[in-house]
């Protein structure tokens, strides 16, 4: 007789296993495509001289050193303004997410449903509302709203120029960057905290809970933690990869005595104006590896280990 071999048939183990690659699948490709190989040629590329014209030349760590030693307007200018400009937009649009969440959750869905989309709004128009209300608001002459304010009042004796001043250009960044923060990190806060059960706040009242400051701390944080730790990436992404920002206001790249230039704007200024984009790669090495960092911190302050 022949020997006719069955196919072993697959247990149940075996088969949700196969489905589950095969819905995980599209996910890895469009990852590895999209994020893993862009990452991997930007490290290639920062190893080498290239100006988009001519083949590219190995030089091994030679842009890294020259952006620690020799690139005084990275190490004066544009790494110190993105610290200060990360150190306050992050965290203060941060904080300033969960504060207005939480006091949308208590009030009714109608009234919460308006405000929350009046808050949502400015994150969607940030470059429209940059370029049409921030710098008439800031503009340098009589017209400038902010500058006739001043002047009725007595306050300044001329026009100052706003966006052209290196004494106020970072500022007024930090200022209409915090405006527009209530992005998508907004709308997570407010759904954590609308999905907390309200019984875990009456039976922290029955076991001693005081006030609505312990109620936040005890009970909101601890049960919105995905969505701070949401929130959080978020908010680094977006503060880190800022740049248009003080282009829009200025008008120009660099901005003016490099008052406003962040890390995004100088990868722009060496990789798309000087064409040097080998160099341009290096420094975007750096920025990812910043964003890496905050992450992780991010990660080991709201990550669980469940």
């Amino acid at each position: 007789m022949e020997d006719v071999r069955k196919k072993p048939r697959l247990n149940v183990y075996q088969i949700e296993k196969r489905n589950a690659f095969l819905f995980l699948w599209p996910y890895v490709l469009l990852f590895t495509v999209f994020i893993i190989v862009p990452i991997i040629m930007a490290i290639l590329l920062s190893l080498t001289q290239f100006d988009s014209v001519n083949f590219p030349k190995f030089v091994l760590f030679k842009n890294y050193i020259y952006l620690f030693t020799r690139d005084k307007i990275f190490m004066q200018q544009v790494l110190p303004n993105t610290i200060k400009f990360a150190l306050i937009v992050g965290p203060g649009g941060y904080i300033l997410s969960f504060f207005l969440a939480w006091c949308l959750a208590q009030i009714p869905h109608r009234p919460r449903t308006v405000l929350a989309i009046i808050l949502y709004t400015p994150s969607m128009t940030m470059g429209i509302a940059m370029a049409v209300l921030w710098r008439v608001i800031f503009s340098g002459n009589e017209a400038g709203y902010l500058n006739n304010l001043l002047l009725n009042l007595g306050l300044i004796k001329e026009p100052i120029q706003w966006l052209q001043s290196p004494n106020y250009i970072l500022g007024i960044m930090i200022f209409v960057s915090l405006w527009g923060s209530l992005g998508v990190g907004f709308l997570g806060m407010l759904s954590g905290v609308l999905n907390i059960n309200s019984e875990l706040y009456e039976a922290a009242y029955i076991d001693g809970l005081k006030n609505r400051f312990q109620e936040i701390i005890y009970i909101t944080i601890p049960m919105m933690k995905p969505q701070m730790l949401f929130g959080a990436v978020m908010s680094v992404v977006s503060t880190f990869s800022a740049g248009a920002i003080g282009v829009q206001l200025t008008g120009s790249n660099p901005t003016p005595q490099y008052a406003g230039q962040l890390i995004y704007n100088h990868i722009e200024d060496f990789g798309f104006i000087q064409y040097e984009m080998g160099y341009a790669a290096a420094v975007s090495v750096i920025l990812l590896l910043l964003v890496m960092l905050v992450s992780k911190i991010s990660y080991r302050l709201f990550g669980t280990r469940d």
